[in-house]
């Protein structure tokens, strides 16, 4: 990637920032770059937005800096990692992404409480790094949903061909407790492997065999109409899980695995780590897990999915206005992954999901109030805005990434959130009003039930592409259609800028032609 004065991007932004020996550490997210300078001062934001594939830089509190890249970010990432200025000097000293964390949460850098702040770190770096492959399984989801609702096959045809594709999407979340298992062990500095283990041991066919032995007693819940297991193991009771898709068990185990795994380093000597640490913690956690967190995790999980579904059932119209209203502040500071483990959780327990509707009422307006910006630049001839708009505008509409759109240019311009709420409100409105009008089945293990609101069966990013698999389709197109004309029409007739901002564009635009 080279930008339009034939520097490299990676040079680029690192002399914007104030050049390699500025550079304490660099790391990123699913759509930034983030610095951690040693001066902030010398990082020059005029000169980062300059940069056509930047789309835009935020300045932030303790000597630390965002710059926004898109899809790209690990493409550049890794060349600024391999640029020889990185290489040498105090760039090459960098602090680790943990120890950077730990250094800004001792400078008080972040907030007051610190188990809060650790607890969103954990959740937020448990998923991230597997936001790739959840965002193409739920495209191949989408691409299944939208043959089911023309006819021309079934979501679940068990063919041998449609049985492969199927396969393509539910490895991801079938698997779902190992990927957090292994990111959450990182997380916690233990060997994500011996994580991983943990989990996959209570995936294995044999584990999964145990509800099928003749010693198994099984139970109906007269409520719900699935059944629990029990088995004798070694002489004590098991209750017995399927956790294939389960959030939570894996967050819980990895968070005990961790005190235990620092209990084994410390007790034995540091030569013989890799013999006995990974396999006393694999002794110790397969059976505390299996006996204990696993039932624990599960009969959490089992609550606060039916406690949101009653909320859901009893105050549907609040439910569908608060969640979009929610997440234009969720998302900015990274609060909103416990919500999206909730959708998760939702899936695995009640076979359903009614949180990604009222979110995408709020991804759409987040993209027309994009779009809106994206008409006034290209009327007003202003490229570098224009080229901003479009690469968060096509992360936004095809992959359902609303990051590009709120720091390229949401947290840039003043107003911008001022047109954009009343289409989150509004489009909250619309899928409250339609979707209390309206019902439709959904089954979870064999059992039918009838639901009113916007759901879904499988977790999506909400884009143009997942439409279809919303059901009912029609109320949730309507609703994010509302949502996002709405904060488009206001920005075109309104304007994203104050006085100031639209005079520091119209110089911009006159040195650019």
């Amino acid at each position: 990637m080279e930008n339009k004065s034939n520097i490299p991007v990676a040079q680029a932004i690192v002399d914007g920032v104030g050049g390699a020996e500025n550079i304490k550490s660099v790391t990123c997210c699913a759509t930034r770059l983030r610095f951690e300078l040693h001066d902030g001062t010398l990082a020059n934001k005029e000169v980062l937005d300059a940069i056509p594939e930047v789309m835009g830089s935020v300045p932030q509190s303790g000597n630390r800096y965002q710059v926004i890249i898109g899809g790209a970010v690990m493409t550049v990432l890794n060349q600024i990692k391999a640029l020889p200025s990185m290489k040498s000097g105090s760039a090459s000293n960098a602090q680790s992404n943990d120890e950077l964390k730990t250094s800004l949460r001792n400078q008080g850098v972040r907030g007051k409480i610190a188990w809060i702040d650790n607890f969103f770190e954990y959740l937020s770096d448990s998923f991230r790094p597997i936001l790739g492959v959840l965002l193409g399984a739920s495209l191949i989801i989408a691409f299944r949903a939208a043959l089911s609702s023309l006819d021309i096959v079934a979501f679940d045809d068990p063919s041998g061909g449609w049985v492969l594709v199927t396969a393509m999407w539910k490895t991801v979340f079938y698997f779902l407790p190992i990927m957090i298992a292994y990111n959450a062990s990182k997380k916690l500095n233990v060997d994500p492997w011996v994580g991983a283990a943990i989990m996959g041991a209570l995936m294995t066919p044999d584990f999964m065999g145990i509800k099928n032995l003749a010693t198994t007693v099984v139970t109906k819940n007269p409520v719900l109409g699935t059944d629990s297991f029990t088995a004798n193991i070694f002489g004590f009771d098991m209750i017995w899980n399927d956790y294939s898709g389960s959030v939570f068990v894996p967050l819980i185990m990895v968070a005990v695995l961790a005190v235990v795994y620092r209990f084994l380093k410390k007790v034995f000597p540091e030569n013989l780590h890799m013999v006995f640490v990974p396999f006393l913690s694999l002794v110790i956690m397969i059976p505390v897990t299996a006996y204990f967190l696993g039932p624990i995790g599960v009969f959490a999980a089992n609550k606060l999915g039916i406690g949101l579904a009653w909320m859901n059932a009893n105050a549907p119209f609040l439910f569908a206005i608060i969640i979009p209203m929610l997440y234009p502040f969720l998302v900015p500071l990274g609060l909103h992954w416990p919500l999206n483990a909730l959708m998760l959780l939702n899936i695995q327990t009640l076979g359903y999901d009614f949180i990604q509707g009222p979110m995408g009422v709020w991804n759409f307006a987040c993209f027309g109030a994009t779009a809106g910006v994206l008409f006034l630049s290209w009327r007003e001839k202003d490229s570098v805005m224009r080229q901003t708009s479009v690469g968060a505008l096509a992360a936004g509409l095809f992959g359902g990434i609303s990051e590009p759109s709120l720091y390229g240019i949401h947290l840039r311009f003043k107003k911008v959130y001022s047109r954009m709420l009343p289409g989150c409100f509004i489009g909250g409105v619309v899928i409250a009003i339609l979707g209390s009008l309206t019902s439709h089945e959904v089954v979870n293990q064999g059992v039918a039930s009838v639901v009113n609101g916007v759901t879904t069966n499988a977790f999506a990013f909400t884009s143009l592409l997942t439409i279809p698999v919303f059901k009912p389709m029609w109320v949730y197109a309507v609703s994010i259609l509302v949502a996002f004309l709405i904060p488009f029409f206001l920005i075109i007739f309104l304007d994203y800028r104050t006085a100031e901002e639209k005079e520091a564009a119209k110089a911009r635009i006159a040195e650019q032609n």
